[in-house]
């Protein structure tokens, strides 16, 4: 995407708030158009008054002179808080954009983009894009019609010397030019490594009891630092191309308006200027200074922008994943059925999952075992559509999941999984969230006492309305566990995914659960993932996978007989006690 490309595309964010904008740039043409004025009033005033000794003029430009500032300092204000209010709009409007995308996203996005480097986009980059680009708007056209008005003021007053000016304009523009790239590089490279800095930081703020228990901290110091030189390190090559740039430019600006400073006074010694054109005609040059230094500088904010709209625009551009199913699901019964499945994370040669054919009545209880790696939890994975199958289907109530609305098919499916996620809200809203979040009192303490949870619950200080903390800091890990899994009764979803979902509880806890479980499993069907086979040898059924194939489906009784890899390890599992 070009430059100019990428700057349409920002102003169409800033099209829903054009009339702020248009009083923002009302406000900056006002400025600038009283810049001129200025310099202009000395020629009156040294003239009249020093010269011509004019009484009318004595009184009048003193008085012109605080009006005019009274008006730029107005226009100034009124820009400037237009423009600012215009920014933050968009910057809002950006994120919320940005948070939508993020919510319809597949989940190979999570996988293969750190945390922090998308945190990054929606916090600094969005932000550095819309002060970038307010900054340039009101930079180019304020400055821009200062420059032209006190330009046109010096044709006016002497059009031969203002001609050098004007032969500046192609040398200071070839320089911009072969800046521009340099800095535009520069500034890519330092948004991405402030991305990677965002994420280390994460991972050590997330994962600080880790780094204490095995003294990582040197290790953690080490890699941080590491990041945030690199930061430094391209924020001291963009202040040395900046400025590099913004010196040479001026350097060239100040020997054309020091030559037009010569001239101009040999012209007045010999009497072609008056002392009051000569004033204003230096009093123009002088004040062409600050706006072209300001126009020279802002090819760095510039690329800056730019750089960080790529980083805002790749994110917006991501395609979500796909919700194109238009059946509906009527009293689901939770019949599943798996046909000719394939399934692969990547495009290796080996697929993650491989000809599964598997059929789960509604109500019946399957149990997923194997070694680690052999594709239960992936095979889990897609029933809610995480990650589609790279070939086959999976049938709900004999309906393909791909031709169900997202929403449709995940109201049908609640998942338990071994890494439970808690937000920093209370216990009410941790068990009541999303679709159910306007459930009773009544049905929330019936899920809680049927995960085992009501008891530490009411020992909590505020009881349901005790905020837990981040990812639940303040839960033990059964605690945590419980949680999730009666934030998963109390959806009552027709399939229950439980992922290792009793791996955290103790043995009266897991007896509990199991209890409870087998109370609601009618009219349920339930995929039970688990290591400890003591927990899935009641289930109706138990799959065996092995380097993502079914080897084995039976009971407990019928595997155990069988002489295969269940048995080799519930023998393995249970004689280590």
């Amino acid at each position: 995407m070009t430059s100019l490309s990428q700057y349409k595309r920002l102003l169409q964010y800033v099209r829903p708030h054009w009339r702020i904008f248009l009083v923002s740039i009302l406000g900056t043409i006002v400025l600038a158009a009283t810049q001129p004025a200025m310099p202009y009033l000395m020629k009156p005033l040294l003239d009249g008054s020093f010269v011509d000794k004019d009484p009318q003029m004595i009184l009048l430009v003193p008085l012109l002179l605080i009006g005019l500032a009274l008006i730029q300092g107005l226009a100034t204000v009124i820009s400037s808080v237009a423009m600012e209010s215009v920014a933050t709009r968009v910057v809002f409007n950006l994120r919320e954009l940005m948070l939508q995308k993020l919510l319809v996203l597949p989940t190979r996005f999570y996988d293969n983009n750190s945390a922090g480097v998308v945190l990054s986009k929606i916090t600094f980059n969005v932000e550095q894009l819309t002060s970038s680009a307010s900054y340039v708007i009101i930079t180019l056209i304020r400055d821009s019609l200062s420059i032209l008005g006190l330009l046109g003021l010096m044709l006016y007053l002497n059009w031969k010397l203002t001609l050098i000016a004007f032969a500046l304009i192609p040398a200071v523009a070839f320089f911009v030019r072969i800046v521009s790239k340099r800095l535009r590089t520069i500034n890519r490279a330092l948004q991405h490594r402030m991305g990677e800095m965002t994420h280390i930081l994460e991972e050590i703020i997330t994962g600080n009891k880790v780094i204490k228990l095995f003294g990582g901290q040197k290790q953690e110091a080490k890699r941080f630092f590491g990041s945030a030189n690199k930061v430094r390190q391209f924020k001291m090559k963009a202040v040395l191309a900046h400025n590099s740039s913004v010196q040479v430019n001026q350097i060239i600006a100040v020997c054309g308006l020091a030559l037009m400073a010569y001239l101009s006074a040999k012209e007045s010694a010999v009497g072609s200027f008056t002392v009051g054109e000569f004033v204003a005609f230096f009093g123009a040059m002088a004040m062409i200074l600050s706006p072209l230094k300001k126009l020279t500088s802002i090819n760095n904010e510039l690329q800056r922008g730019l750089a960080a709209a790529e980083s805002v625009f790749e994110l917006l551009d991501q395609q979500p994943e796909p919700d194109t199913g238009t059946c509906e699901l009527s009293e689901p019964s939770g019949l599943l059925e798996w046909r000719d499945l394939e399934f692969s994370y990547s495009d290796e040669p080996n697929p993650t999952l491989a000809d599964i054919q598997l059929t789960i009545e509604p109500g019946e209880n399957i149990a997923l075992v194997g070694p680690s790696g052999s594709g239960k939890t992936s095979l889990a994975s897609l029933i809610p559509l995480f990650y589609r199958p790279s070939r086959g289907t999976i049938r709900i109530d004999q309906i393909d999941t791909c031709d169900l609305p997202l929403a449709t098919l995940r109201a049908n499916v609640s998942l338990v999984s071994q890494d439970v996620f808690l937000f920093n809200d209370s216990i009410r809203a941790n068990i009541a969230y999303g679709i159910k979040s306007n459930a009773s009192d009544d049905q929330i303490i019936e899920a809680a006492r049927a995960a085992n949870a009501l008891e530490f619950i009411e020992q909590m200080p505020e009881g349901f309305n005790t905020t837990i903390g981040d990812n639940g800091v303040r839960l033990s890990g059964g605690q945590r566990q419980r949680l999730a899994i009666a934030r998963a009764l109390l959806k009552d979803a027709p399939i229950l995914i439980l992922d290792e979902a009793t791996s955290a509880l103790d043995t009266e806890s897991e007896q509990l659960i199991q209890e409870a479980m087998d109370r609601l499993r009618s009219g349920r069907t339930t995929l039970t993932i688990a290591h400890r086979l003591s927990t899935i040898e009641n289930a109706d059924r138990i799959v065996v996978l092995k380097d993502g194939r079914i080897i084995e489906i039976g009971s407990h009784a019928e595997l155990l007989a069988h002489d295969g890899l269940y048995k080799k390890l519930h023998t393995i599992q249970f004689s280590t006690g």
